[in-house]
């Protein structure tokens, strides 16, 4: 079998991580990946923030925790976190921000490094506390959260693919 389809049908959500970083020439590779995702006539019009400073980790992580009222690790212990961002200018903005999404998690899985899209970016950046942390880093105000992809390395089994659904594929 094609090497990246191999990736593309084996790879998982992890939700239990060790707290080893994942290597900067590895996260760079990675990066890279998601620098050259698909986008909407070439724009190009999303941003990624990464962080692998555990102070900021647990703050990001307490503020999605926040979003859903809860008071768990949404990002499960994972060491790296890479926030998108994509400009709610672009009427392809979502899909923009989730292709980058889905290149960071498939080039991660490629190079042996775990993963996982935790939801509530938008939610997140779009409070106080967040607003001012894109600010702080740069981000244009017209940008808006499209996903938290958390990296590192599982510190639990690997999952196995939940069965197909029928009906999945129609063929007209």
């Amino acid at each position: 079998m094609n090497e990246s389809i191999k990736n593309l049908l084996e790879r998982r959500s992890i939700r239990a991580y060790k707290k080893e970083l994942v290597p900067k020439e590895t996260l760079d590779t990675i990066l890279e990946a998601g620098e050259y995702s698909p986008s909407g006539m070439g724009q190009q019009s999303t941003l990624m923030v990464v962080t692998q400073d555990p102070e900021l980790v647990a703050r990001l992580s307490k503020m999605n925790a926040a979003v859903m009222g809860s008071t768990s690790d949404p990002f499960y212990g994972a060491p790296t976190v890479i926030i998108v961002f994509s400009d709610s200018k672009m009427g392809t903005c979502v899909e923009n921000g989730s292709l980058v999404m889905g290149n960071l998690m498939n080039a991660a899985h490629a190079l042996g490094v775990d993963s996982c899209w935790i939801h509530r970016a938008k939610e997140v950046f779009d409070s106080e506390e967040g607003k001012e942390l894109k600010k702080q880093w740069g981000v244009p105000e017209e940008y808006i959260g499209v996903g938290h992809c958390v990296l590192g390395y599982r510190d639990c089994e690997y999952p196995t693919a939940k069965p197909r659904k029928d009906g999945f594929v129609i063929r007209v």
